[in-house]
C-alpha cells in the first residue's frame, strides 16, 4: 500500500482560537473553510506548496449530531495543538481494522471518502494517519487555495511504537519522520515568508 501525505490538522475546542494560534506561529492568515454537518465540525484552511494544506478544525457549537465527532474532537483541547494527519490511499478498506471504515463526506463542491473509527478515535492515537480518497470530480483543496508562501519541510510523529508505524506507513516521503517517545505528539517544520518556523 502506498500513502501520500494530503494535509495536517490542528485541533482546538474553539475554531477562532485555533486559527489565531496557527496564524501567529507561521505569520500568515488562514482562510474560512466550512462546516462538516455529519460530524459537527467546522474549519479554516491554509494552502501550502507541493499540493499540501493545513486545516484548523474544531467542534461546531451550532451542530446537532448523533455520532461521535471524527479526529477525536469530542475531546478537542482548549489549547490548540496538532491533532491529526491525513494521507491519500487508493484502497480505504485495506487497513480498516486500524483506521476504521470509509465514510462518504461532502462540503460544498468537495466530495471525498475518509476513514473514521466508529468511536471517532484516531488510529494508534494519531500515530497512523487518517486515510482519504478524493472524489474523481473534486478539485483538491490545495489546488484552489491561494499560495501562502509556506512549505512543509518536516512532519515528525512521536510515538512509543514508532518502528511499527514506520513499517506500516513506509518511508517513501522524506518529510515524514517517526521518532520513538513515551508520549504521542507531533512537530512540523516549515519554510515561510517570515523564515523557517517549527511548530510543536
Amino acid at each position: 500500500m502506498t500513502y501520500t501525505l494530503d494535509h495536517i490538522a490542528v485541533a482546538c475546542a474553539d475554531l477562532e482560537v485555533g486559527a489565531a494560534w496557527l496564524s501567529g506561529k507561521l505569520g500568515v492568515p488562514l482562510l474560512d473553510g466550512g462546516r462538516h454537518a455529519h460530524f459537527g465540525t467546522h474549519n479554516k484552511l491554509l494552502g501550502l506548496a507541493d499540493g499540501l494544506y493545513l486545516e484548523v478544525i474544531a467542534p461546531d457549537p451550532d451542530a446537532n449530531i448523533s455520532v461521535p465527532r471524527w479526529f477525536n474532537l469530542d475531546h478537542a483541547p482548549d489549547v490548540p495543538a496538532w491533532g491529526n494527519w491525513i494521507a491519500q490511499a487508493a484502497d480505504l478498506n485495506a487497513m480498516a481494522s486500524l483506521t476504521g471504515p470509509p465514510v462518504d463526506m461532502e462540503r460544498g463542491d468537495l466530495r471525498w471518502q475518509l476513514t473514521v473509527p466508529d468511536d471517532g478515535s484516531l488510529p494508534m492515537g494519531g500515530g497512523f494517519p487518517t486515510l482519504i480518497k478524493w472524489g474523481a470530480d473534486t478539485a483538491h483543496p490545495a489546488t484552489v487555495l491561494p499560495d501562502s508562501g509556506c512549505r512543509l519541510i518536516r512532519w515528525e510523529v512521536f510515538h512509543p511504537d514508532a518502528d511499527t508505524l514506520r513499517a506500516l506507513y513506509g518511508n517513501h516521503d522524506p518529510r515524514v519522520v517517526f521518532t520513538p517517545r513515551a508520549d504521542i505528539g507531533f512537530t512540523a517544520t516549515f519554510d515561510t515568508p517570515n523564515g523557517p518556523r517549527t511548530v510543536a
